[in-house]
Order: C-alpha cells, then structure tokens, then sequence
C-alpha cells in the first residue's frame, strides 16, 4: 500500500513540474537557511578537537549573589571554587583557567594585540590539543612561574614568517615568553579552548585565595556522561551551604556546574532563570525556527490549496468509489513529504556549498562546519515537518470535497 501510494505521489508530482519546481526553490532555500544555523550550533555544541570531551565536560563561568535590593554576579574566585570544586563524585579532571584578555605582543616595530588565557597545567590534559610544534607546559613550568608561552598557527605566521617557532622569545605585555609549543587556529565558537596565546596560570596568591567573586572559570571532566547529573547535584548541594559574606545585602547565592548549552543559556539569560534557563533557550531557538519557516510554509499551502481545485475531479472519483477522508488525507501528505524531503536533500547540497564558501572566506577564523550525520538527521527531521505542516489543511479541505460538486469540476 505505501509503496503504491509513493508511485503516485512521485507521479503527481512529475506531472506537475512548475509548481514542483517552485516548491522545491522555496523549500530547499528555506531548509538551507536552517541547516546552516544547525551545523553552526553544532560546531559549537558537539564534542570536536580540541573540546573532543565536550559531552563529559561541565563548567562554573558565573557566580551571582542576590538580595532585595542588590544584585552582584561576574566570574568565580577561589574563595567560592575551593569549597565547591574539589572532589565532586566522578570526576576525572579539573582544570583552573582566566577568562580571555587581550593583551599586546610586541614584534621589532609591530604592536599586535591578541586574545590570551591563563590556564592550569591540567587545561592540556582535560582538552586534546594537537601539537603540530612542541608541546604544553607543565605542572613543574606552573609551580615555578615559567615565562614560556603556547601560540597558534597564525600568531607563529605573523611574529615569525612561518618558520620554526619553539625556543624564541616572544614579548608579551612587556615581559619576554619562551615558546614551547604551537598549535591550530582555534575558532572562538569553541568557548573553553578558544585563545591564540596560553600561558601558565600560576599559584594563586593569598589574596586570590580569599576573593569569592573573581576571573577565573573551572571545567571538571567527568569520567562519564552519566555522572554528570551526580555532579550537579553535589554542586549545587555545596553551593547551598555556602556563607554569604555580606548577609545584609545578599541573601542568596546561584551559580551552575552547566553544560556547555546550559552555560550558554546562563549567559543569555543574565543567570536569573538559574535551571530554567536552557528550557527557556530551547523554546526561543524553536519559536525562532518555526517563525522562519511559516511564511514558505503558509506559500506551500497557498499552492497546495490551488493544486487541489485543479485535482477536484480526480478527488470526486476517488471518493465515489469509497475512498475514505483518512486515506485522501494520508495521500496528500504523503505527496507533500515526498516533495520537502526532495528538498531537503537539495538543501543539503546546497548548504554544503554555502558552508564551503563561508570556509574559504575564513567567516569565522578556524572553524569547520560540518555537514555530518547528526546535522542531516536534523535537516531531514525538519523537512518532514514542513511537509507534514504544510500539507495538513490543505489535505483536510480536499478530504471534505463533495463528490459530486468535485466530479462538475467545483469544490466546497
């Protein structure tokens, strides 16, 4: 029965070819736009080098105090990261790192300023950099606040021509930096490797030790997926208990140990939605993919509705000979999904082609959107559900077509 019903829907389709083809151009268009912003998501979201841990990986980049009258939020200090971090139920790795500054490289005449973090020994062995020069600094380089630098390939391109770059010096903010390693371009999208420059972060200072709120960020690598909602529960656990330092202004502490999504979400979100907060994104990105695929979709029905008065006659046959409404319904849609996964598969060429080209352009320096498995599976789910949306009416007002007035040609 399926197999006969996909004969005739190809059929129809074939017979009609503008409005296939015009279906089709709008379809593919439309699907394309969304793959694109899906593999971007993904490239974002999904474990790749040097983030090829990203789905075991859970961070604190946010600590927010409350009161009725006062609110205060920034980066962690030690002096709320060593009560909470140490120790959390199946954890692998921790590793300690400071936000991205800029900061200014000297070069003979030049003045470069570029992105730099100041990270852990332990950054290296929780993210899986490949080296193509040299290798990270240590722990003992970090004990014995070594001035040595990682760069990447860019930066090795502008101070030294391309050549071999482990062992020269590089002047950074004024203070000269040994080069012990280099490594890829990292895109910013990746949010936790992303720098040009990294050097060793140091034994905190006492001061440091004290400061509740600061500039650090910390990224626990869980042993496996399933532990981290034990994590969490911990953290937040250990949170709770925390004194607040100043009572008579805040009377609440928030912070999250988030995936990267839920990190995501705490950002956009300013941290006032707490665990709310990725539900709330997820919503936004669907009502935003919805929005954009409405008016193609509501120009789909417009031409299926019209496609219908055309087809009344062949309608009023099939239902003077029995045919029941739920099977001239299952028959339209089933056309429609046919054709959107027709155009889905357009869509797919032709994203690749756009990606290639926003790729060669450098559109954003170092990343590799990808076309994979998992992106096509979305792009085919979201082509199904155009088809399915878009032909629903359309197929219920040729399921209530008189038979007669269909077969003298009009239509109710």
């Amino acid at each position: 029965m399926l197999k006969s019903s996909l004969k005739l829907a190809i059929k129809v389709l074939a017979r009609r070819k503008v409005f296939t083809a015009i279906s089709l151009v709008g379809i593919a268009m439309t699907l394309a736009v969304l793959m694109i912003a899906t593999a971007v998501l993904d490239n974002i979201l999904a474990p790749r080098a040097p983030q090829s841990n990203l789905d075991r990986i859970v961070s604190v980049s946010r600590v927010r105090k409350h009161g009725p009258h006062s609110t205060e939020q920034s980066n962690p200090g030690h002096g709320f990261l060593d009560p909470t971090i140490p120790n959390l139920p199946g954890t692998e790795r921790v590793t300690y790192y400071k936000e991205i500054q800029t900061v200014v490289v000297y070069d003979g005449q030049r003045r470069l300023e570029l992105p730099y973090r100041r990270a852990d020994a332990e950054y290296w062995k929780v993210l899986d950099f490949h080296f193509v020069e040299g290798g990270p600094y240590s722990a003992a380089d970090e004990a014995a606040n070594r001035q040595v630098v990682v760069i990447t390939e860019d930066v090795r391109q502008k101070l030294f021509g391309g050549m071999a770059a482990v062992g020269k010096m590089v002047n950074i903010g004024g203070e000269p930096h040994r080069v012990i390693g280099v490594v890829p371009i990292v895109p910013f999208t990746q949010q936790i490797a992303y720098s040009t420059l990294w050097v060793p972060l140091g034994p905190p200072s006492d001061q440091e030790r004290k400061e509740f709120m600061g500039n650090f960020e910390v990224s626990v690598l869980a042993k496996s997926t399933a532990d981290i909602p034990r994590m969490q529960r911990e953290f937040e656990t250990r949170v709770s208990h925390l004194p607040i330092d100043d009572p008579k202004t805040y009377t609440e502490i928030t912070s999250g140990l988030d995936t990267p999504f839920e990190s995501i979400a705490r950002a956009l979100t300013n941290n006032e939605l707490g665990a709310r907060g990725p539900m709330v994104l997820r919503l936004v990105f669907l009502a935003l993919a919805l929005l954009f695929m409405t008016l193609p979709a509501l120009n789909l029905i417009t031409l299926n509705l019209s496609r219908i008065l055309e087809r009344a006659s062949e309608v009023g046959v099939r239902k003077a000979f029995g045919a029941p409404r739920r099977m001239l319904i299952g028959q339209f849609i089933l056309e429609n999904i046919v054709l959107t996964v027709i155009g889905g598969g357009a869509a797919f060429v032709l994203a690749f082609f756009m990606l290639q080209a926003f790729a060669s352009i450098e559109f954003i320096p170092g990343a590799h959107f990808d076309l994979n498995l998992r992106v096509f599976g979305w792009g085919m789910l979201i082509a199904a559900f155009f088809g399915v949306f878009s032909g629903l009416y359309p197929a219920w007002k040729m399921s209530r077509l008189d038979p007669v007035t269909a077969l003298r040609g009009g239509a109710m």
